[in-house]
């Protein structure tokens, strides 16, 4: 505060023509009486020969709090430089109060951000049992809510029980997985937790710290700490470089201010001499060459001006205001005013109101407004880092301002000794491709990751719900990302596609062997006695019932999908029609045998027979014309299938007109079937009506059913049954009715003769 007085004094633009004076008194250490008596005695002591007092001071808020209340009828402004409790920020109560430190609120919040910013979201908090700490933990605990942090416990510890408190704490710690832990306490509180720390070879905790401990050098030079103390971020005073000021300091000499108690002791205390030779110190006389310029200790390092910048802004706060308030352009025209004054009528009234919108700057540039009384909020951000002599130094890695955090991040050293952040999670992230699902009855930052399901996807860390995908795409494997659904239908290349082609060109292939032998045997009386038109004209439906199922195999098309539907139901149609005449024919050949019967079978000879077939075939495919007109199946992609494939399928515009075409087939089956059973008994050494009702009950039976697995069946399974019912009908009519004539021609031919045929 002297070098302030003396540079402001000798400064010719700073108060022209005026001299600033001080008294400097002690506390003594007594909180509140003293700093109250200190200043009463200043403001109406008997020595007061000034009529305007600014005080700065005092150093704690307590102090600040009284005196603010106590001087407020003088409106006396204090300028404190240590004072940072944020209830002082109430200009309502303490309308005369400034400080050229930040309000304790901000950095709360800074200590607060470096969680967030560092993403720790699990951390535990030693606080002091008082206001200070009580409003800190309240301020960061509002900080850091919906922000990814969450506090694991909070100790509160009381200096009065320190040793006991000290021990609770690091119990919490030992218990707990957090692993950075916020300590809002003084110095003196932390020195304890840490031997108490250190004791248990607890070694692998990181800290957070306020300005009330962050600069300690009691702690920084206690190399029992070195090891559990490195990589400490804290909050810190703001420093700055005051120039001038160490040679002001290093020339100091106790002859020049004799006065001085202070200067004195420590020159005893430095020199281990008494620099006076009037002194009754017991210490030998100084034989006059000590000097401070070859002095290195805590006393004459400026590297780190904290608090003592602090006193040197208070003091240029009051000078600047002061010279505003003389530096009106008309001093007698506005000295009724409360905004001017002459030096002879100033009031410390005037002097707040200047105080509140005046801008302060020093010689070495720096500039500020205060906010209301109060300091932007500015601070440093340390790191506590380890020397070549195994103690800790401070390192300035960063600052807070009003915008945030501005960091170095390059510049920290860690605990771990590696440039590794550390970690301190309740749970480690959830990766993408999961998403979060929180604890019954644990913090949010306590969770479950749960995988996405099929068809979701997470793309970020953390997720709080997967999305599902359009029914266009599928999540892929890592449920990280929607991908298009790859086309699926039933294709000639897979394995089920290449089976049930095999079987249905096995089945062309055995029924054109039939034909070939029935050709060659025409003459027999095997092949003459079953109608033997009939019977070519059923070998060629049969080979295009196998044929019109590889019509289903492929990627369906428009045409295609016409294609196959009216194949199958012609090519069916036909072959049952071929069993029905060929049943009629055998129910009136039997018949005509009986007397007054003999016209029958006029109605049932060969041109008869082929007409029928062509009449019940030509009312399917009217059928089938009209259906394929009117509503015809399309190609069309089948999205209600869960699954990263979409089918392609014919789809059903009408479901009438398939219906159609399945129950035509089957009136004409059960119709053949009725016949044959009828006929099954006529006498005859080779009724063949038996072998067509074995083959219209399989036939019966598939397509029966072919109907609820058709329907329950997924994707291209659908296609998969209905060739499975097209080729399992088809070997039931081939087997059933040609594989005994077969065995006759082939195997047994002395069989093959008019004289058994007509045998009863």
């Amino acid at each position: 505060m002297e070098f302030a007085v003396e540079e402001i004094n000798r400064n010719k633009s700073l108060l022209p023509e005026v001299t600033l004076g001080y008294r400097i008194l002690d506390n003594c250490g007594s909180y509140p009486l003293s700093p109250l008596q200190s200043s009463m005695s200043i403001v109406g002591g008997q020595r007061n020969t000034c009529g305007l007092h600014v005080i700065i001071g005092p150093a704690s808020s307590t102090a600040g709090i009284y005196l603010s209340n106590i001087l407020r009828p003088f409106s006396v402004p204090l300028i404190s430089y240590l004072a940072v409790c944020p209830c002082l920020s109430d200009k309502e109560r303490f309308p005369h109060f400034f400080r050229t430190i930040p309000s304790d609120i901000y950095q709360s919040r800074a200590v607060a951000q470096l969680a967030i910013h560092f993403k720790w979201s699990w951390v535990g908090a030693i606080i002091a049992d008082n206001d200070y700490g009580q409003l800190a933990i309240k301020v960061i605990q509002e900080e850091i809510e919906g922000k990814g942090v969450c506090l694991d416990f909070v100790i509160s510890v009381h200096r009065s029980s320190i040793q006991i408190d000290a021990k609770r704490a690091a119990d919490a710690i030992q218990a707990s997985s957090a692993r950075v832990i916020f300590i809002v306490s003084w110095y003196t509180d932390v020195i304890h937790i840490f031997a108490e720390l250190v004791a248990r070879n607890i070694t692998d905790r990181h800290f957070l710290s306020v300005a009330a401990w962050s600069t300690s050098e009691d702690m920084l030079q206690n190399k029992a700490f070195s090891k559990l103390g490195l990589g400490v971020l804290g909050v810190a005073i703001r420093s700055a470089v005051i120039p001038g000021f160490e040679n002001y300091v290093r020339s100091l000499h106790p002859s020049q201010r004799p006065h001085d108690e202070f200067l004195r002791e420590y020159w005893e205390t430095e020199f281990g001499c008494t620099p006076l030779s009037s002194s009754s110190s017991p210490l030998p006389p100084c034989n006059g060459t000590e000097s401070l310029y070859g002095v290195q200790n805590h006393f004459t390092d400026m590297s780190q001006l904290r608090v003592t910048n602090n006193v040197y802004l208070a003091v240029y706060a009051a000078a600047h205001a002061l010279h505003s308030l003389l530096s009106c352009p008309n001093t007698e025209a506005s000295a009724a005013t409360t905004n001017c004054s002459s030096p002879q009528n100033v009031t410390s009234a005037q002097l707040v109101q200047h105080l509140n919108k005046v801008t302060i700057s020093t010689p070495h540039g720096e500039t500020f407004v205060f906010q209301d009384g109060d300091f932007p909020p500015t601070f440093d951000l340390v790191n506590w880092q380890r020397t070549n002599e195994g103690t800790l130094k401070n390192v300035l890695i960063g600052f807070v301002d009003e915008h945030g955090i501005h960091l170095n991040e390059s510049a920290i050293q860690w605990g771990t000794e590696s440039a590794q952040v550390p970690v301190s999670v309740c749970t480690v992230s959830c990766e993408p491709g999961t998403r979060k699902a929180l604890r019954k009855g644990e913090p949010v930052c306590c969770f479950d990751c749960i995988p996405c399901g099929d068809g979701e996807v997470s793309n970020k860390t953390d997720a709080l719900q997967c999305d599902r995908c359009p029914l266009e795409f599928w999540s892929n494997p890592a449920r990280t990302s929607c991908i298009p659904r790859q086309l699926d239908f039933l294709s000639f290349n897979e394995t089920l596609g290449i089976t049930l082609t095999t079987v249905a060109v096995s089945g062309v292939a055995v029924t054109t062997a039939v034909f070939v032998v029935f050709l060659y045997y025409r003459q027999t009386p095997m092949v003459r006695a079953n109608n033997k038109e009939l019977s070519f004209l059923l070998l060629v439906s049969l080979k295009l019932c196998f044929l019109c199922s590889l019509v289903f195999i492929g990627r369906p098309s428009a045409w295609s999908c016409r294609f196959q539907q009216a194949a199958f139901g012609i090519s069916f149609v036909l072959c049952v029609s071929c069993l029905l005449v060929k049943t009629m024919v055998v129910l009136a050949a039997f018949r005509s045998a009986r007397p007054g019967s003999e016209t029958l079978m006029k109605w049932f000879g060969p041109h008869q027979q082929r007409g029928s077939v062509g009449f019940f075939t030509t009312i399917q495919i009217l059928i089938c014309i009209v259906w394929l007109c009117v509503s015809p199946p399309e190609p069309q992609v089948d999205l209600s299938v869960q699954g990263s494939k979409v089918t392609l399928e014919c789809a059903m515009e009408s479901v009438l007109g398939f219906s159609l075409v399945l129950g035509y087939i089957g009136l004409l089956a059960c119709t053949c079937l009725l016949l044959a059973f009828l006929a099954r008994k006529l006498p005859d050494n080779f009724n063949e009506a038996k072998l067509i009702t074995f083959s219209m009950l399989i036939f019966c039976a598939v397509w029966v059913a072919f109907v609820p697995a058709y329907v329950s069946s997924p994707g291209k399974y659908v296609v998969a049954v209905e060739i499975f019912a097209i080729l399992g009908s088809s070997y039931g009519l081939l087997i059933c009715i040609f594989a005994p004539k077969c065995l006759i021609i082939l195997i047994r031919p002395e069989k093959n003769t008019k004289k058994y045929l007509l045998e009863k």
